[in-house]
């Protein structure tokens, strides 16, 4: 047989009209396709070499690199009837499938007359490269039907990666056993990958350990197989018994000491790809920026970065996630901007990091511009994951109206779409916003179901809404599903329970979930401080110290300001310098903030000043702003107004200390330096917070603001007041106008006390709840000295325990007394 030019127009038949005219150009096709192979074929059987005639037809496929030159041979070995020999045939069907046309390959496979073994894998596998996993099952079964055959090693792999669920899988285990093939490595490792990728670890370590030989695959599938489940510590267990590591290994273990926090394994494991050349491979770089990346070693993470001679677009984003992670978005932006000098373009996952580094920089305007790119893009409906990150862009800027107009714009919305927006309004102090979505993602969500996520997002929204009874219906859903005992899920309810008032339920519900690190701890120290036991809070973390956990910075933040509530000094003290020395915790501004509200609270002023005098970093307006807050309390006015200078040099446009300042002079009826405050407030723009309540009634939340009498009761409250008030007075109760922050008479000062936010929420309670239940307040600011003791006299005359949030602490009072023993 001649395989040159004029050989193959010798082979064409005679043909009337258009008929040669269309053979005549499928042979040009082919002469241009394969003329330079061609023609060194014909050289080499005019030598008399035909023999080689099948082998050298194997060089044809090598200029195949497309799906019209593919086509091309396809008509050749057809004309030569070379495609009758199977094994060029099944070569045809791998081209097929490589080049992406799954139906020529099945096509040209069911024409294959003697299908053997090897083309039945090879159309197997193409149609598990293509991700057409239903058809891979098909295949096979007709395979084992109909052929006569019998699967080889080569077969099982492919068809273990279709597998759907366990079950499947262990049908084709039986039938690997049945076969002989169970030892083979390649078999073994994809039997261990089907059962890590659906949960049964324990299964693949059965498999793994009774294996009588493992190679590197067998080991990285064990390896990868815990990483997948979330067992990162036995992964690195494992990794202990190994001699020797290549990359895949390295990548795997790298994400097994992130998962774990095991950042030391993470350095042992980066020297030994630097001794074994691995660091230079493009994906263990990779992985090495997003270790160091997650354990805040950015100085690591550029040395990584710098010493890549080859950067991809995983490399950019990895680097540029590492500082944006770590709070640094200006050198991010830098990045950004050097990834796009280098040509690189962004992806999704790039827009993701930016709109995070945006948000930080508070840049709106540039912030709209990356929603306006994503949407040119059409990355919208191509990607859900950059909506939500739209989403989380907008409320961590605060326009959570821009952030609800963007979720609702979302084509589609999963779970992680509504954990985002109620997150958002929570975070954004819109705490009934966010009970309203949840309900909404439950009636409308439809195939949705909550997830971790989703409970930590709105069970803090109970929390500050003071939503009891929506938390305790939560708290239902959770003992059905189990999820109660999710560290985090059941951290976040038991905070819910403390904060709404509950803390031996928040207490019983601690002792339920795993307490192996700080979070669990530091909820429960919080909420015992919130509520004013402050020497329970040091308590607990003696007890936590006792079970071998190690305190971390917030751990001792909460515990300074539990300090701070109840007026401990010394134990304060106490906790600030255990920090540093047995923690080697540098002390940050909240520490120190919590240190000068200790020593404010406790009436130690020029303590307190002295302190910020020598404290290493600058203080910001949180430390003056404590400082300013004690001076309020305790009436010293001349140093108030010298923390009050030093706060509005580091932030002028807060409007909340201005009016510190303002009530501070009222209450020293300085009343010209009221005016003075004021002028100033209303020259910048500034607008005082209104002071509100909220309660829960019959499930419905309702909120009372300061003066308003708006309310539909509002007459029925005031008519309870006047009584009460009266009542008041004949046990002892006296108002204190240094409370009322307004130059007026005297009756006018009484009625403008009467009318506070948390007063009106109380006569509200006792016109719609039954005697004698337990009445729940929150109030979003801190309460004035007044209402503190007008509610304590209720609490005695009425026989009703009154339990009252602020923006501080929470007071509970019974009997005429509260539990903050009036130090507040």
């Amino acid at each position: 047989m001649k395989f040159g030019t004029f050989s193959l127009l010798r082979q064409v038949p005679t043909c009337k009209g258009g008929r040669f005219t269309r053979v005549l150009q499928s042979v040009r096709a082919v002469v241009r396709e394969f003329s330079a192979s061609a023609n060194a074929l014909q050289d080499c059987w005019k030598n008399g070499n035909e023999s080689k005639e099948i082998d050298d037809v194997h060089t044809l496929f090598r200029y195949c690199t497309n799906l019209q030159s593919a086509k091309c041979l396809h008509a050749r070995l057809v004309v030569s009837n070379a495609i009758q020999n199977v094994c060029i045939s099944a070569k045809l069907v791998n081209l097929y499938c490589y080049l992406g046309n799954v139906a020529l390959a099945r096509y040209t496979f069911d024409h294959i007359q003697n299908r053997d073994v090897y083309a039945w894998n090879l159309m197997i596998s193409g149609y598990g490269r293509a991700g057409n996993y239903s058809e891979v099952i098909r295949c096979f079964s007709l395979f084992m039907l109909s052929s006569g055959l019998q699967p080889d090693y080569r077969t099982f792999p492919s068809v273990l990666k279709a597998c759907r669920n366990v079950v499947d899988g262990n049908k084709i285990h039986c039938l690997a056993l049945k076969f002989g093939f169970m030892w083979d490595v390649y078999v073994a490792a994809s039997l261990i990958h089907l059962y890590c990728r659906y949960g049964a670890v324990g299964n693949a370590r059965i498999l793994f350990d009774e294996m009588p030989f493992r190679d590197m695959g067998s080991w990285n599938a064990m390896i990868s197989g815990y990483c997948q489940s979330g067992n990162a510590k036995e992964a690195l267990t494992l990794s202990d018994g190994l001699r020797a590591m290549d990359s895949v290994t390295v990548v795997s273990l790298l994400s097994a000491c992130t998962e774990a926090g095991d950042f030391n394994r993470g350095v042992t494991i980066h020297s030994y790809s630097i001794k074994h050349g691995l660091e230079s491979e493009l994906f263990v770089s990779n992985k090495l920026i997003d270790l160091y990346a997650e354990f805040g070693s950015l100085r690591d993470c550029q040395k990584v970065f710098d010493r890549m001679y080859v950067r991809d677009l995983i490399s950019w984003n990895s680097i540029i996630k590492a500082y944006e992670l770590n709070e640094q978005p200006l050198r991010a932006i830098s990045l950004f901007q050097e990834m796009r000098f280098s040509r690189i373009q962004p992806d999704c996952l790039t827009l993701i990091s930016l709109a995070s580094i945006l948000s930080q920089l508070g840049d709106i305007r540039a912030c709209r511009s990356v929603q306006g790119f994503t949407l040119r893009k059409g990355w919208f409906l191509e990607d859900i994951t950059i909506g939500n990150a739209v989403v989380v862009m907008y409320a961590k800027l605060g326009l959570v109206d821009s952030a609800r107009a963007v979720f609702n714009w979302l084509p589609n919305k999963d779970v992680i779409s509504w954990n985002t927006i109620i997150s958002g309004y929570a975070q954004n102090g819109f705490a009934s916003e966010a009970i309203e979505m949840y309900n909404i993602m439950e009636e409308e969500a439809g195939e949705i179901s909550a997830n971790q996520g989703t409970w930590v997002s709105v069970l803090p929204a109970c929390s500050q809404a003071g939503a009891l009874r929506q938390g305790m219906k939560l708290h239902g859903r959770l003992l059905k599903n189990g999820l109660y005992l999710d560290v985090f899920v059941g951290t976040s309810l038991a905070d819910m329970y403390g904060k709404c008032g509950r803390l031996d339920d928040a207490l019983s519900l601690f002792y339920q979930i795993p307490r192996v690190n700080s979070v669990p701890w530091n909820t429960l120290i919080a909420c015992h401080g919130f509520h004013g036991h402050g020497e329970k809070a040091v308590m607990l973390f003696k007890e936590m110290l006792d079970e071998g956990v190690k305190p971390d910075h917030i751990t001792f933040v909460t515990l300074l300001s539990a300090c701070s509530h109840s007026g401990l000094v010394d134990e304060g003290q106490w906790c600030f310098e255990m920090m540093q020395t047995d923690y080697g915790i540098i002390p940050s501004l909240k520490h120190y903030g919590c240190m000068v509200d200790l020593y404010g609270r406790a009436g130690q002023l020029e303590t307190a000043l002295n302190f910020i005098k020598s404290m290493p970093l600058q203080p910001d307006a949180s430390i003056w702003g404590a400082l300013l807050s004690a001076c309020r309390v305790h009436g010293n006015v001349d140093l108030g107004k010298i923390a009050s200078e030093h706060l509005f040099e580091v932030e002028p446009e807060h409007v909340g200390y201005h009016v510190l300042l303002s009530n501070m002079y009222a209450s020293a009826g300085k009343w010209e330096g009221v005016d003075e405050i004021r002028s100033i407030t209303r020259g910048k723009g500034l607008r005082k917070t209104p002071g509100w309540s909220s309660m829960e009634v019959d499930n419905k939340v309702e909120v009372f603001y300061t003066g308003n009498q708006t309310h539909p009761m509002y007459e029925e409250m005031y008519r309870e007041l006047t009584a009460l008030h009266e009542k008041l007075k004949m046990v002892g109760y006296v108002p204190d106008h240094r409370f009322v922050l307004q130059d007026v008479e005297d009756d006018e000062k009484e009625h403008i006390l009467m009318s506070h936010s948390e007063r009106l929420a109380m006569a509200f309670a006792l016109i719609t709840t039954p005697a004698k239940t337990t009445i729940r307040i929150f109030k979003n600011l801190r309460v004035c000295g007044d209402c503190h003791s007008v509610t304590k006299f209720i609490s005695k005359i009425t026989e009703r325990e009154i339990i009252v949030r602020d923006s501080n602490r929470f007071h509970h009072f019974k009997n005429g007394v509260c539990s903050c023993r009036d130090y507040w």
